[in-house]
């Protein structure tokens, strides 16, 4: 099956479901609630004037009451110029909301953080930094959303820089963080090291190009990465690079996509459908690792890959296969986690530290609440649960506490490790 064979409406029943479970009983997914009394004259008094001239007063002589005294400390804009909108493309911020009102649904049942969707009509770059620049002393934090590489990575950047709030564009680390989690244990379980392993990206986009600096960081060696994208290897001699692009440029003789995977250990696929062929798993080294990550038809089939290979551990996007790769696993908790601890940015530590509270989560005991949830009888780490299952209620406290603990070793947090996590 390739992109085109998909139909635009292959499953008419879901669509149907999900365009009345966006519109009824009320439109939309999200709704702002009011978390004060407001049942006598005081208490209006109180929540508007003249009551609320004091703590306007307060913020006044010192901004880090507003975190005191609004709702700042716990909101989080996730904002979008919807030029890239999950497999859609550039369909343009408007169409883009429901996504976004989507990300506000998780932020809330996974972290307990409220949300504002932002939706920038925005033709360039500066345009839409200056736009968030300009709102963002409303939020604690910011999850840029659906922004279409290479000008992903000049807003992030320039953000990251000029403002004293996290910024995280889950696209990129969201993404990449949870394939180095699953990474780490699918070597563990096939007896290889990271820093020895020959690795094959395919597709150059904000996750694939965060991915290869992510494991760089952990360990990889750029000597053994070959990024491809629709022209080829990534090589230095290629005339057609952005700044992005050439960070991860390969010093070789290779070219084509089969090239890179002749005798490559780990194969991760952040591209389209059906671009692997069996010949390619085939000629992979002993005991590959493949994440075949395009949604909703993989890079290549499980089904197809194990016939091929019986030595393989793979992962997919998708949750009717086992490993699914799934952004909740990490934004929720992250954002959890250097909220409390009054972060100033989601560095490269609190990264690093998600990816190894994941890695080891795998290794414990599953709970019984885990398994229900999925009908399952029995799950353990293994080459079919490399990463924890979206619904696993110990992600809140495992992966924010690490996080916290990242943010106050590394000099970015404001507030001390928070009393009432776990001992550090």
């Amino acid at each position: 099956m390739t992109e085109k064979d998909v139909p635009q409406h292959a499953d008419s029943a879901i669509n149907e479901a999900a365009l009345k479970y966006h519109a009824e009983p009320r439109p939309g997914k999200i709704s702002v609630t009011v978390t004060k009394p407001t049942d006598t004259q005081r208490d209006l008094a109180l929540a508007y004037t003249p009551g609320v001239a004091e703590p306007v007063r307060q913020i006044h002589k010192d901004p880090e009451a507003a975190y005191l005294y609004t709702a700042k400390s716990n909101l989080v804009g996730v904002i979008t110029d919807g030029t890239a909108v999950l497999g859609l493309g550039n369909v343009g911020a408007l169409a883009g909301k429901p996504v976004m009102e989507g990300k506000g649904v998780l932020f809330k049942k996974f972290a307990d953080i409220d949300v504002f969707d932002i939706e920038v009509n925005a033709d360039h770059p500066q345009e839409f930094i200056e736009t968030v620049m300009r709102i963002a002393p409303t939020f604690g934090g910011i999850n840029l959303e659906d922004i279409a590489a290479p000008h992903c990575f000049e807003i992030e950047a320039a953000l990251i820089e000029q403002l004293d709030i996290p910024v995280f564009h889950d696209d990129q680390h969201g993404t990449a963080i949870i394939i180095a989690a699953g990474l780490l244990n699918a070597l563990e379980l096939q007896g290889k090291k990271l820093e020895d392993s020959k690795i094959v990206v395919l597709g150059a986009g904000a996750a694939g190009i965060a991915s290869v600096r992510l494991l760089m960081a952990m360990g990889a060696h750029r000597k053994n990465i070959y990024v491809v994208d629709r022209n080829g290897i990534i090589h230095v001699a290629r005339k057609d690079l952005n700044p992005y692009k050439w960070g991860v440029a390969a010093d070789t003789e290779r070219r084509t996509l089969a090239d890179a995977m002749q005798d490559a250990d780990v194969f991760i696929g952040v591209s389209g459908p059906d671009l692997v062929s069996p010949e390619m798993i085939a000629a992979m080294a002993p005991k590959p690792i493949v994440f075949a990550l395009s949604n909703p038809v993989p890079e290549i089939r499980p089904e197809v890959a194990n016939k091929v290979r019986d030595d393989i551990v793979m992962a997919t996007g998708r949750s009717d296969y086992p490993n699914q790769v799934n952004n909740v696993l990490g934004f929720p908790f992250i954002f959890r986690g250097a909220l409390d601890v009054r972060a100033s940015r989601i560095n490269e530590d609190m990264q690093i530290a998600t990816v190894n509270a994941l890695k080891e989560l795998t290794h414990q005991a599953v709970p019984q609440s885990v398994l229900d949830a999925y009908g399952l009888e029995h799950l353990e780490f293994g080459p079919d649960y490399i990463i924890p299952k979206p619904l696993d209620p110990r992600l809140k406290q495992a992966i924010s506490a690490a996080v916290a603990k990242a943010a106050v070793e590394s000099g970015v947090a404001r507030l001390p490790y928070p009393a009432d996590y776990p001992s550090s």
